[in-house]
């Protein structure tokens, strides 16, 4: 696929493009981070700035060693996190952003909105009187801060904690026997409680029954039995769609297929009438909405469909959907990236990151659930062995969510000309996609998921 085809594609899909600004190299991860309802809520921006970056600037004058690059770096984080990318990619939430000392004291920081972000104070910052001061002042123009990645309650700890309004709380490494304790004093204290490290239903079920309002980490998207989440159309219903949209089903075939399952033509219904599509006149039935909306739409809208949750909730606050969406549009995104990859190459990247995680919806053995759903062996090896091209993609973006950059680094190394900053820009993209695909139909092959 040529560039400007897909220029005109992310044109058409109403999301920003691929901002470029090599001269600044930081990049930007974003992490979930859901309520007590287990939706998304906020999302942390992680930051990186190589140090390469801070060495290549122009030497400060021997009067100011160290402000004027000092300046040049916080003000090259601040820029990245103010782009029209990042916004989108917050899709509405606020965002946490942990931030040094350099960057406190710099007066570009009032540049963020105070309404849109909470800062996280790591404890390593330090608790003298002059940063206190500046956390006064700072708190009296509405910010909010948090005290980050916290595992003990050490004298910075017991200095800071009065100008903090959350505690964000290391789950793997405070001590098990201080935490309910600790957990009870910061929350009659009128703290909001945020738990780090959620990667499991177990951590989430502790860190809920001692009161935490946060949680932070990809525990949703683990298998957790074969009912633990409820879909917003019955799942044999969703397999038997993808199954014969695997083939080159007629029209007769859907219509029949879908006839058996309201929820599914509902949604279609909707999609087919919506703005994207729309033929200028409203569609009426089925067999319409079909001819309207395309297999290969029908087929990225069922796909996706089978992450949304039954309750009646918006795609945006949706933590499973979005982290589908996200990782598949990337997929997409980056193997366009590639020599010689054509549209057969996307449709495959697209699949195996939609599928990479089918098993935390459907539960049992994801080998399983990829053979039911008759994969291409290349699909199927990426996703179980990480193998090929689409299995270091895959694991490229997974060292994203988690914002282990070095780990990007090496996948990068055997990607031909994918770098660090393309892989954090095209995630920031493809979680805008995702975070639009609700109002974009014609885009996602999405909408708002209404039971």
């Amino acid at each position: 696929m040529t560039t400007t085809v897909v220029t005109e594609e992310r044109q058409a899909e109403g999301v920003p493009g691929i901002a470029l600004d090599e001269r600044a190299n930081v990049s930007l991860a974003r992490q979930p981070v859901l309520n007590r309802d287990n939706m998304l809520c906020a999302f942390e921006l992680k930051v990186h700035q190589p140090p390469v970056a801070r060495a290549s600037e122009e030497p400060a004058a021997a009067d100011e060693p160290s402000s004027k690059a000092q300046g040049s770096a916080t003000e090259a984080i601040i820029h990245a996190v103010l782009h029209a990318d990042v916004r989108a990619a917050l899709a509405g939430h606020p965002g946490y952003l942990q931030i040094t000392r350099e960057l406190l004291f710099d007066d570009v920081l009032r540049q963020i909105p105070a309404e849109r972000f909470m800062f996280g104070l790591p404890l390593g910052i330090g608790a003298d009187d002059q940063l206190i001061a500046r956390i006064v002042e700072l708190h009296g123009r509405r910010y909010r801060f948090a005290l980050d990645n916290v595992a003990q309650a050490d004298e910075t700890f017991a200095r800071l904690l009065p100008y903090a309004d959350a505690v964000k709380i290391d789950m793997n490494r405070i001590p098990q026997a201080m935490l309910p304790k600790f957990a009870s004093v910061l929350k009659s204290a009128g703290k909001l409680l945020i738990a780090l490290g959620v990667e499991s239903q177990a951590v989430f079920e502790q860190a809920f029954n001692l009161g935490f309002d946060r949680f932070q980490g990809y525990y949703f998207a683990h298998p957790q039995g074969a009912d633990a989440r409820k879909v917003s159309a019955p799942r044999h219903a969703l397999l038997n769609l993808l199954q014969l949209l695997g083939g080159e089903p007629t029209v007769a075939q859907l219509e029949a297929e879908l006839k058996l399952n309201p929820v599914l033509v509902m949604h279609l219904m909707r999609l087919a009438n919506s703005s994207g599509l729309a033929l200028g006149r409203k569609v009426t039935t089925l067999r319409e909405a079909i001819n309207a909306t395309g297999t290969n739409r029908i087929a990225r809208w069922t796909q996706l469909l089978l992450y949304a949750d039954g309750r009646k909730v918006a795609l945006e606050d949706d933590p499973l959907l979005q982290l589908a969406a996200t990782r598949a549009r990337f997929m997409e995104l980056a193997i366009e990236r590639l020599p010689e990859a054509g549209r057969h190459e996307t449709d495959a990247a697209f699949l195996t990151g939609v599928f990479s995680f089918v098993d935390s919806v459907f539960g049992g053995s994801l080998e399983h659930t990829l053979n039911v759903l008759a994969l291409s062996r290349p699909i199927r090896d990426a996703i179980l062995q990480r193998e090929g091209v689409l299995g270091a993609l895959l694991t490229v973006i997974e060292a994203l969510e988690r914002g282990a950059w070095a780990d990007i680094e090496n996948g990068c190394a055997l990607l031909e000309g994918l770098q660090v900053h393309d892989v954090a820009q095209m995630g920031l993209i493809a979680a805008a996609w995702a975070g639009v695909a609700d109002r974009s139909a014609e885009a996602a092959g999405l909408e708002r998921i209404e039971d």
